[in-house]
């Protein structure tokens, strides 16, 4: 489904330990996005996003209303948005974004990670320039030529419309998530997307072959996938068996 598929590091959730993660992640977002704005989807962007993106995860509905509630309530939790930079094994680089209440112990547990991985964590900005934060749409049932012809029509700024088999992927701007998204559901209906979100892509991708190196890195993306902080990691890591 392109190359968007191959710098993803979340997994689908397997076992229920992985599952109550996966269930307090998608919960966390979801109440700092209705809290960020009116807690209704339909008046507020962010939070219909996340409430998207954590019912393609397969977040129950009770895990995503209670959220709401939470927001709606006099509850108030202070969470900040917290990034982290560094490199791993093979030169590839790694980007790790979280969503925390407590800064100190997100980058104590973040730091740990790293080092016992054996990745070195950088400074902030020390690899982000190598990626392209952009917004990313996957969908099925339309062609290349019909997608890129609507969003010209629509005045989109575009990066790339590719196909593969049955999926399109639409790349652009992150500043065009909104614009493109409204314009394909006016060409098209309401649609089922597979991703819909905006991403970090590498700009170059780092084959990783050494079977240590593989080893490394797959400990990592498992660290920092059972880190309840870490909402997202992106890399440049291409493993190859």
């Amino acid at each position: 489904m392109g190359r968007a598929h191959e710098v993803r590091a979340a997994s689908m959730a397997k076992t229920a330990a992985i599952k109550s993660k996966q269930n307090a992640k998608y919960g966390r977002a979801i109440y700092v996005a209705a809290k960020s704005g009116v807690p209704d989807p339909d008046l507020n962007q962010a939070l219909k996003k996340e409430i998207e993106k954590a019912k393609r995860e397969h977040i129950p509905a009770d895990v995503i209303k209670r959220a709401i509630e939470k927001a709606k309530g006099g509850t108030t939790e202070a969470y900040n948005f917290v990034r982290y930079e560094g490199f791993g094994p093979g030169n590839t680089m790694v980007i790790v974004d979280c969503l925390t209440d407590n800064v100190n112990r997100t980058y104590t547990s973040v730091k740990v990670g790293f080092s016992h991985c054996g990745f070195k964590m950088g400074v902030s900005g020390c690899v982000a320039h190598m990626f392209d934060n952009v917004a990313l749409f996957t969908f099925k049932g339309h062609t290349d030529e019909e997608v890129l012809d609507a969003l010209i029509m629509a005045d989109c700024d575009v990066t790339d419309v590719e196909q593969d088999e049955e999926y399109v992927t639409v790349y652009a701007p992150q500043s065009e998530y909104s614009k493109i998204r409204a314009a394909l559901i006016e060409a098209f209906g309401e649609m089922e997307f597979d991703e819909d979100e905006t991403t970090w892509l590498a700009n170059e991708e780092v084959e990783l072959t050494d079977p240590e190196d593989i080893r490394k890195f797959r400990k990592f993306l498992d660290t920092m996938d059972e880190n309840d902080d870490v909402q997202d990691v992106y890399h440049n890591a291409k493993i190859v068996e």
